[in-house]
């Protein structure tokens, strides 16, 4: 890691620098927490986890090679070098933010209530036709998930595209400190975390803070079918790009065709500077949102230069994530496994894909976390939306899903299952699944649903 050396965090971060007689101007080779991974010339965190305390493992880090350790505690009988800070967090955000200001590269930044990873990989895909892409790998996308995934920028890169997730007021305003996005796109604004902003207009407001480090030359994209961003009108300056299939949108789907689980095909049409573009779009990933994703990804693309021939072809070869309106064929059933995570609206368009699926539609629906006091009456909604949409078996599983159950049950008399855990529901699945079945599996990431997935591959 170029020009990040034991002084140089000892002045980004404010910290005293302990242990040591001489400064060493050795470069640090990475920032680990993890003891068993260390390498040499590495910086071990020091993380105070649920269960283990970083502190503890810092002589083994020193011991296996690390250059220094990261800590809040004194550390007097350590045989290496320390830097005391306050927060190594904050310490670590600080180290982040200084690191992406030394890389001279364009970065996307990408928050919304649904969609983030999708939309990632979406960007990513097109970036990737003519530059060196860096991206945000799995969930790594919070507090101490950005800074990991900006350690992670090399020479080679030349964009990166990074998702941005919070829980709480302010959090995003520090994931921007370090990102800087010169590129901020905004998915949607849906009932994700109300738990924590009440209303939608909270969250909208928490997510805005995505722009708080942007410069006038930055670049803004925002869902115009999104009632809540289609509203925002001038950021500092920068008027935002809207995409949608709302005609007024920038960046447009028209003559949508959906082709069920084979993907859909539309028109996308530009308009920028006084000018209409068009081309025709085969996108392969099932499901309406996934226009949304490419429509976002087209309009990122060409504010960095990609023709419009790229970015076509690009969507033409896109492919669903793992966990994500992934569909999975075994000899039994068709499986669409969307169990990344889950929120009302989400649910719902999952839904709306299962009922384009062939043979009887099961929907296993699990708990929606950090709904706060809508909770009860979301869950209740997704399902009574579920039976109306004509899904054949309901199985909701968790304490909030028996609300879905409900909601379920005074729409159809029978085929609604409850079930208090995912384990108790995956030993109920061999009598309740038949041969031929199209199956949904979908709920929030602590439900543990991919292992509802893996049980169903193997019936």
């Amino acid at each position: 890691m170029k020009n990040i050396t034991l002084k140089t965090i000892q002045n980004v971060t404010g910290g005293k620098l302990c242990n040591v007689k001489s400064i060493p101007s050795t470069e640090v080779s990475a920032f680990i927490s993890d003891s068993r991974k260390i390498i040499d010339n590495s910086v071990f965190l020091c993380i105070k986890g649920e269960k283990a305390d970083g502190h503890s493992f810092a002589q083994q880090a020193i011991d296996d090679g690390a250059l220094a350790v990261i800590c809040e505690k004194d550390l007097p009988e350590l045989t290496g070098p320390y830097i005391l800070v306050d927060s190594v967090l904050k310490a670590t955000q600080a180290i982040a933010g200084f690191y992406r200001k030394s890389k001279d590269i364009k970065v996307v930044g990408i928050t919304g209530s649904v969609g983030k990873t999708s939309t990632k990989e979406f960007i990513s895909a097109i970036l990737s036709r003519k530059y060196k892409v860096h991206k945000t790998k799995g969930n790594f996308n919070n507090q101490w998930g950005v800074p990991f995934t900006l350690f992670g920028l090399e020479d080679v890169h030349e964009a990166a595209v990074l998702e941005m997730g919070i829980s709480d007021m302010g959090e995003m305003d520090e994931l921007a400190a370090m990102v800087r996005p010169d590129i901020a796109v905004i998915t949607n604004i849906g009932e994700s975390h109300l738990e924590f902003f009440k209303t939608r207009d909270g969250i909208l407001k928490a997510k805005s803070e995505i722009f708080n480090y942007m410069t006038s030359s930055g670049s803004i994209l925002l869902n115009g079918d999104d009632d809540k961003l289609a509203a925002i009108t001038n950021i500092k300056g920068i008027r935002p790009v809207f995409f949608g299939t709302d005609p007024r949108c920038g960046i447009c789907a028209a003559n949508v065709q959906d082709k069920g689980l084979e993907g859909t095909e539309f028109d996308m049409i530009i308009r920028e500077g006084g000018g209409k573009m068009s081309f025709h779009v085969e996108l392969p990933v099932p499901g309406r949102q996934n226009i949304y994703n490419a429509l976002a990804a087209a309009g990122v693309g060409m504010k960095l230069g990609l023709s419009l021939t790229q970015i076509k072809n690009a969507l033409k070869e896109m492919k669903g994530a793992e966990g994500r309106s992934n569909v999975v064929s075994t000899d039994k059933f068709t499986i669409l496994d969307d169990c990344y995570n889950a929120a009302p609206k989400s649910v719902e368009s999952s839904v709306d894909l299962l009922m384009k699926m062939p043979g009887r539609k099961v929907a296993i629906l699990g708990d929606m976390l950090e709904l706060g006091e809508h909770s009860d009456k979301l869950h209740f909604r997704t399902g009574k939306y579920a039976a109306e949409s004509g899904v054949d078996m309901i199985i909701c599983v968790g304490s909030s899903s028996e609300k879905t159950y409900l909601g379920a049950k005074i729409i159809k008399d029978d085929n609604v299952e409850l079930f208090d855990s995912t384990k108790s529901c995956i030993a109920a699945l061999p009598k309740l699944l038949k041969k031929g079945d199209s199956i949904l599996v979908k709920a929030s990431n602590a439900m543990k649903f991919p292992e509802i997935v893996e049980a169903v591959k193997k019936m």
